[in-house]
């Protein structure tokens, strides 16, 4: 009987190890397929993560891009502005100091050739006495000179009967000739 009760013992302890080992398979089993879950689901994320990040990469870049182009094409622009102003200040720095006397005297009198000077006045900045000079002939004719305050530079031809008038002042002359340089290509 010691026999059997030693058997039975070993039977038990046998089931008993059995059943615990197939216990533990079984938890080591779950566990390491909730460890592959855990690790599959923290590798999409990172995946989803990863691409998230490339897209912001890509439009940040795209946005340096335009800013870039945009800034550059600011930059043109502002040069450009530049280069026409400074064109408009020697422009008008030229006609001023080409309108003297003289040379405002010869323009007049290429303005009033062929017609009756009596009806016309030339309205200038000053009257000085080189202009006096060159049009001694139109005064003779009846040419009315005036300085005016609109008139900083050239002249202004007037018809005495206030039917119109010729503007070859020197914004007018600049208005005419900045065309040609506003258009400049960079």
């Amino acid at each position: 009987m010691e026999l059997q009760i030693q058997d039975l013992v070993s039977s038990i302890r046998k089931e008993g190890i059995d059943a615990a080992n197939s216990e533990a398979n079984a938890i080591l089993a779950e566990a390491k397929n909730k460890a592959d879950a855990l690790v599959a689901d923290a590798k999409a994320e990172a995946k989803r993560t990863l691409e998230s990040a490339e897209k912001e990469i890509g439009i940040l870049k795209e946005s340096a891009i335009v800013s870039s182009d945009q800034a550059k094409r600011d930059a043109l622009l502002a040069f450009k502005s530049a280069v026409q102003s400074e064109y408009e200040n020697i422009l008008s720095g030229k006609i001023n100091s080409s309108l003297d006397g003289e040379a405002l005297g010869k323009l007049i009198s290429a303005a009033v050739k062929g017609e009756d000077v009596s009806g016309y006045t030339a309205e200038v900045a000053e009257v000085s006495d080189s202009l006096k000079s060159a049009l001694a002939e139109e005064i003779k004719g009846g040419l009315t000179i005036k300085p005016t305050k609109g008139v900083q530079a050239g002249f202004r031809l007037a018809a005495n009967d206030g039917s119109g008038y010729f503007d070859c002042t020197d914004d007018e002359i600049m208005q005419m000739l900045m065309p040609y340089f506003r258009n400049l290509a960079f």
